[in-house]
């Protein structure tokens, strides 16, 4: 019984803790680096007929150079969406379009722009390993819980405490290895 919630406590922490790295390293993906890529405007909510609906359901996007999106939608009569909702992000570009494809051509990022992207870079890390700690502060009452109805020893808890805390600095080394990739993908010309 009580190794079964034991068990519980902690794949559940796992689970959690992978879910806040996996949406750090999808949050970093949408922002922009020196290179185009899909991901800067996958996600991106167009206004389509009334229902906020992300970009990638509406068009095809690839980027056929290193500084060009493209974006050809499905419905060419959302196309107009497509480009409002591209001015009201915080992309920068101005979108152009032939009647059949909005290009999207991303000028080189200025030095001050680099240095924000970093710092919005840095937060979002920090709200990630925030995150894994407050999984970890969770798994860790659970697991007093069960110590104080004697369901497991202290010894037991001690070393499931140790269990936790290694996940967890696993996790973190994990956000800390991605913040810095996107780091160097910014900072890169």
């Amino acid at each position: 019984m009580e190794d079964s919630l034991v068990k519980e406590i902690l794949s559940d922490a796992r689970a959690r803790m992978d879910k806040a790295v996996e949406a750090l390293r999808t949050d970093l993906a949408s922002i922009r680096s020196g290179r185009a890529s899909p991901a800067l405007v996958e996600r991106l909510l167009v206004d389509y007929y009334g229902t906020p609906t992300p970009l990638m359901q509406l068009a095809a996007i690839t980027t056929p150079e290193p500084r060009l999106i493209t974006i050809r939608p499905f419905d060419p009569s959302s196309m107009a969406m497509i480009e409002k909702a591209i001015l009201k992000s915080d992309l920068g570009v101005t979108p152009s379009n032939d009647g059949q494809v909005i290009r999207l051509v991303l000028p080189p990022l200025t030095e001050e722009r680099r240095r924000e992207l970093v710092r919005l870079v840095h937060k979002r890390v920090e709200e990630a390993r925030v995150a894994v700690r407050n999984i970890r502060r969770d798994a860790i009452a659970d697991l007093r819980d069960l110590e104080k109805e004697k369901m497991i020893s202290e010894d037991e808890y001690h070393r499931l405490v140790d269990r936790v805390e290694d996940m967890t600095k696993d996790h973190i080394q994990k956000i800390n290895e991605i913040g810095e990739r996107k780091e160097a993908e910014i900072l890169e010309e």
